[in-house]
């Protein structure tokens, strides 16, 4: 490919102070703005310089369709070269560009070289297969290098990909096969969790039963799981891929291409797939990278680890694990298993082993780290090349990022810099977060827009709110990376983000927000996740917040119930650490070996000591007392928790966002909504039974 852009990244200047930074984006006019992101498009390798950087037509509520955005008209590129040729090209190609750690602890190191390679053999296949041009792939893989290859072999070929968690079930893979009209699906004999092989070549085969345009199932040998065959259908990777020729002639494609398809859960119906197109999104996916992770001084982003935990089918992933660090030429890890498996402290030692420098990862994650280590991370693990740590997923709560911060960042005297970012599925790419070399950080506060963006927090009028009252978060000036429509119902895109501040061209995030004194930002949680108590107005995650501050608490969900009294109640679904507590005579799959599930009299917490159901009942009621005290203290009498429900584990999205509509619905005994979305499915019939028996606090 020709190019007009250098092929090494011109580095990003992130020496500037915080009144700098802000009264340059106060002051930005329209023109500025769009300055910048042509600045920053040009960071990348294009075949075809672009004619126009932006243009838009506004939400039109007769029609129930757009806003139209158009990025880089005119410009042509290929986001797969971007990812591997142009650092070959640059005489990076012996650079690691992925550490892979596989769950068993098999490794793999590939270089800049190789993943081109790769990638070039992953696109001859899918040609072979009959892929082209806008023909959909789903990849239905766990975190492994080929599934990066597989990802920017469609990009290569103009494809369209939509990645599906590993761990979905069958039903939710054939909902995105059929809704997307796939070509082929790719997956994988079996996957490794918690120490053993799990089969996924089923679910797969259960997907595209039914009627749909599937052509292909290429499967990557993984675990050597018995599978059944479909001749004709199924073909093996080693096949059809690894024998292809190890170069390939990539094509340009137009800006506005589609790249990938995101769904995402929404409170009501099916979810959605939003389409992320190929320029405007790589775009903000490689600039918010490198101003989010790199280190301030370009001389020293040779040595940058990155790991982002996310999986890869996580829009997290799609941005800050594939196109975002591999575009920069970056090198990164890559952790097929869980974080607990075989042993609690497998990040850490992971961190150790590659060096990694900056750590990004979701909040339920780190107080699942906070359950496991109450005293602290042990000191036999060395995490001092950690230089900055990053939250992603829902707004953490001020304890997780002090841990985070003082304990991940226990070498850096006053902490590690706190990259705690917001963003969604829709934006693509990172919309609010603290700068790394800010001189102050706020635990909890996701700080202000990062440049080329803005938002507002307004109410239902449109009104900017004062300080410290929630309201609507919208993203007044939105980034190149923005989802353009929902495939196949551009209605929905329009009803769900845009129809209600139609008039001013806002989109409407969904969450609850506030500005503080500072006009800092603060992310309440989704507006459906609010609480209407006597009419007080309370964030789900704020009760949740004060719940985890217990020692005992491991992760916490709050849900609103009606209330005859009140009108609304809160309850309360909380994982203990000591996991006795969550039914007399049961235990937890992952209990100790040893643990008698079913026996009259179980260890007394964390004891040893064989208890009566009366003694079991105490301990649970004292615990209950304990946590509406704490909230009671951290908020007041109003947060109490009505109900408190005791619980394994919480239903959580793959982004790691609690679904806390599920949790109502399972307390109050109504029908499910959509569960296909969900990271953990199988703790939902634990937590119906728990419900079920009567043994809410």
């Amino acid at each position: 490919m020709s190019a007009f852009a250098p092929a090494r990244n011109q580095p990003i200047n992130l020496a500037v102070s915080r009144d700098e930074d802000e009264t340059a984006q106060r002051l930005w006019t329209e023109e500025e703005r769009l300055a910048f992101w042509d600045g920053a498009a040009r960071r990348l390798t294009w075949e075809r310089e672009w004619d126009k950087t932006h243009t838009a037509t506004a939400p039109n509520p007769e029609t129930r369709r757009g806003p139209d955005f158009r990025w880089f008209e005119g410009g042509t590129l290929n986001a797969s070269v971007n990812c591997a040729d142009r650092h070959v090209a640059a005489g990076n190609g012996e650079k690691v560009a992925l550490h892979f750690e596989g769950e068993p602890g098999d490794t793999r190191t590939i270089t800049y070289r190789e993943l081109t390679e790769l990638v070039s053999q992953a696109a001859h296949a899918l040609t072979d297969l009959g892929v082209g041009k806008g023909d959909r792939v789903v990849v239905y893989l766990p975190v492994l290098v080929e599934t990066i290859v597989i990802t920017l072999a469609c990009a290569r070929i103009g494809a369209i990909h939509s990645l599906v968690f590993g761990g979905f079930s069958a039903e939710a893979l054939q909902f995105r096969v059929e809704d997307t009209g796939a070509k082929l699906l790719v997956t994988t004999d079996g996957q490794f969790r918690r120490g053993k092989a799990v089969p996924v070549k089923a679910n797969a085969d259960q997907a595209v039963s039914g009627e749909n345009s599937i052509e292909h199932v290429l499967v990557l040998k993984r675990t050597g799981s018995e599978i059944d065959w479909t001749p004709g259908r199924d073909v093996w990777w080693h096949d059809v891929v690894d024998t292809q020729p190890r170069t390939h002639e990539a094509k340009a494609f137009d800006a506005e291409t589609p790249l990938f398809i995101m769904y995402t859960s929404g409170t009501t119906g099916k979810p959605k797939g939003l389409v992320h197109t190929t320029g405007g999104y790589l775009t903000q996916a490689s600039w918010s990278h490198e101003f989010l992770f790199s280190h301030p001084d370009p001389e020293q982003r040779a040595n940058d680890v990155h790991w982002c935990t996310a999986d890869l089918a996580w829009v997290t992933a799609h941005t800050y694990e594939i196109y975002g660090p591999l575009s920069n030429g970056v090198t990164q890890v890559i952790y097929e298993g869980v974080p607990n498996a075989p042993h609690a402290g497998r990040h850490f030692e992971i961190i150790q082993r590659y060096g990694v420098t900056s750590y990004y990862t979701a909040p339920t994650l780190v107080r699942s780290h906070m359950g496991n280590f109450p005293a602290g991370i042990p000191a036999e693990y060395d995490l001092s090349s950690i230089r900055l740590a990053g939250t992603v997923g829902e707004a953490v709560n001020p304890e997780a990022w002090q841990w985070l911060r003082t304990q991940v960042g226990r070498d850096t005297a006053a902490g590690i810099p706190m990259v705690d970012t917001w963003w969604q599925s829709e934006t693509g790419a990172t919309v609010l977060s603290p700068r790394q070399t800010d001189t102050a950080f706020k635990p909890g506060s996701a700080t202000r827009a990062l440049p080329g963006l803005a938002v507002d927090i307004v109410d239902d009028a449109g009104e900017r709110v004062p300080a410290n009252i929630q309201g609507n978060i919208v993203i007044t000036r939105t980034g190149p990376a923005m989802a353009r429509t929902v495939w196949g119902n551009p209605e929905r895109y329009y009803s769900s983000y845009w129809e209600k501040y139609q008039e001013q061209g806002w989109f409407l995030a969904g969450d609850g927000s506030r500005f503080d004194e500072d006009g800092d930002v603060w992310i309440l949680g989704r507006t459906d996740d609010v609480i209407n108590i006597s009419g007080h107005r309370l964030s789900t995650i704020e009760i949740e917040s004060a719940l985890v501050t217990d020692p005992g608490v491991v992760e916490a969900g709050v849900c609103p119930s009606f209330d005859a009294s009140t009108g609304h109640a809160a309850v309360a679904f909380v994982v203990p650490l000591d996991r006795s507590l969550v039914s007399f005579g049961h235990l937890p799959d992952d209990a100790p070996s040893g643990s008698a599930p079913g026996s009259p009299a179980l260890p007394a917490g964390q004891g040893g000591t064989a208890e009566t159901r009366e003694e079991w009942e105490a301990r649970r009621a004292a615990f209950a007392a304990a946590l509406r005290a704490g909230v009671t203290k951290h908020i007041g009498p109003i947060a109490k928790p009505r109900d408190i429900v005791l619980v394994d584990d919480v239903p959580k999205t793959r982004s790691g966002k609690i679904m806390r509509r599920l949790l109502t619905q399972l307390f109050e005994d109504t029908t499910l909504g959509d569960t296909t979305s969900l990271q953990n499915e199988p703790c939902i019939p634990g937590i119906d039974a728990v419900c079920r028996e009567g043994l809410r606090l």
